[in-house]
């Protein structure tokens, strides 16, 4: 299995166990999802943002719009910290001090590039979409010319990153074992709605197979 290389910045200090390193299981925990938290500092003063992401093979895409000041100030070379999080569960402990939630992180370190290059913008707003909605691009209107000067995409190699894991029971101090209380897990999970089809549609579109059966967690995708 292909490592990340743990560095000074990324290597888990506190309950080293949970670190994962592994570049599949990174992948699979950035593929699940599609918003991170970026962290950054501007003239002294730290932000963090959220905003969409997407990742093709060893690099993540980022979106916004060209006027945020944080994809300008982001795109001047300021390193940046992006994490992602999913939460699967609460995790309730005999004694206060040892509750806990089941979830799984990503911590990416580096520093974020405009894409400029004119296809690899538009491939990069096509994996945005089927990230999200597979099979939704070929059915939708691509950007016009303005649209595409009004957005922002910032690419971040996938170098220093680790992952974070926590799974299963509580863990109690083994006195705690002989309380009464219960104890146990309560595991979340994201479920899809009914769809709501738009107000002004138009009554002879038919619903979409894909948005009929669309499913969670979400997979890779690639840039054609």
């Amino acid at each position: 299995m292909s490592q990340f290389q743990p560095t000074e910045r990324t290597r888990l200090r506190r309950l080293p166990d949970r670190g994962v390193y592994d570049q599949d299981q990174v992948a699979a925990i950035l593929d699940e999802g599609f918003i991170c938290h970026v962290g950054f500092g501007v003239e002294g003063q730290p932000y963090v943002i959220p905003t969409i992401y997407v990742r093709c093979g060893d690099q993540l895409y980022l979106h916004g719009s060209a006027a945020s000041r944080m994809l300008r100030s982001v795109r001047e070379g300021i390193p940046v910290c992006v994490t992602v999080t999913h939460v699967d569960g609460l995790v309730l402990a005999r004694s206060a001090f040892n509750h806990s939630v089941n979830y799984r992180s990503v911590v990416i370190l580096g520093t974020a590039v405009e894409v400029t290059d004119p296809d690899e913008r538009m491939q990069a707003l096509e994996a945005f979409v089927e990230h999200l909605i597979p099979q939704r691009w070929q059915d939708i209107r691509v950007p016009s010319t303005q649209e595409l000067k009004a957005t922002m995409v910032l690419r971040v190699a996938l170098e220093e990153v680790s992952a974070k894991v926590r799974t299963g029971p509580p863990h109690d101090n083994e006195e705690d074992y002989q309380l009464g209380c219960w104890a146990g897990e309560i595991p979340l999970q994201t479920n899809i709605q009914a769809v709501v089809p738009d107000p002004r549609l138009d009554a002879g579109v038919a619903t979409p197979e894909y948005v009929q059966n669309y499913e969670w967690p979400l997979g890779p995708v690639s840039i054609k």
